[in-house]
């Protein structure tokens, strides 16, 4: 395991192509600030700068994936939060948007409570999301008088559905992990004791994947959010066209005819 971060709002390690993301305000809920969110950034930043990254996983320390943003620090602005929460959202923008542009398949691993943007918004912008049993679900933006932010207003409509979604966003339901499962907001639900387990052993299997294939076919799935079928088939036609010339395809295709597992190398 190589330490890549050790900021103590965000710790990083990347070993053999898995990146492990954490939040590190256990005492907090791992509530959101703009440092929290610089740090986090900056760790997405520096995942889509390593070549070999294959998966992410992000989870948090302590009893809770993420509570929101945190409601303290909000409160000690005063008259001034309209101006610091323009910089709070900036920053959960770009990450959100790291996150969806990043190569490499984002796996969220949720215990305790993911709710406002910085726990409930990530986990609508990953790609995969794996809660224990006992995990919880709340938009919760609203009952503080305030709207969803980190995109949720656009993923979770695409997951659940227009009605569902508000019912979600405006009656704030404290969602039970397999009430999430139900919705389609959660990817799998396991034992509290399985989930890091779990998590990793969905990013390794990932890993072993061939990278530009899923890499071009996250890409096609986050894009085909706001396109039309007419406008998704050509691009889809010229991915698999560029794809077929790789060695990973090569590989691939001799594998099944061999019947072995292939071995991608990522070329």
């Amino acid at each position: 395991m190589t330490s890549v971060i050790t900021d103590a709002d965000v710790l990083l390690d990347i070993t053999d192509g898995v990146a492990d993301l954490r939040f590190n305000r256990p005492e907090s809920a791992n509530g959101m600030t703009v440092g929290l969110l610089r740090a986090f950034y900056d760790a997405l930043m520096r995942c889509h700068r390593e070549p070999d990254l294959r998966a992410l996983v992000i989870s948090g320390n302590g009893k809770h994936f993420s509570g929101g943003g945190d409601v303290r620090d909000f409160a000690a602005h005063g008259e001034a939060l309209p101006a610091h929460l323009r910089e709070v959202t900036s920053w959960l923008q770009v990450s959100v948007s790291a996150m969806v542009r990043l190569p490499a398949p984002v796996i969220v691993a949720v215990h305790g409570y993911a709710a406002g943007g910085g726990g409930f918004g990530l986990v609508c912008a990953a790609d995969f999301v794996v809660a224990a049993e006992s995990a919880r679900f709340l938009p919760a933006a609203t009952d503080v008088g305030m709207a969803p932010d980190a995109g949720t207003t656009v993923t979770l409509s695409r997951l659940v559905g227009l009605r569902q979604a508000m019912r979600i966003v405006l009656t704030n339901p404290r969602l039970t992990a397999q009430e999430a499962l139900g919705l389609g907001i959660v990817t799998e639900v396991v034992p509290d004791a399985e989930l890091r387990d779990r998590a990793l052993a969905l990013a390794r299997a990932l890993a072993a994947g061939a990278p530009r294939a899923i890499a071009a076919t996250k890409r096609l799935l986050w894009d085909g959010l706001g396109r039309s079928l007419e406008e998704a088939l050509p691009d889809e036609a010229r991915t698999v066209s560029e794809l077929s010339g790789t060695a990973d395809a090569r590989e691939g295709l001799a594998a099944v005819i061999e019947r072995r597992p292939p071995a991608f190398t990522g070329r």
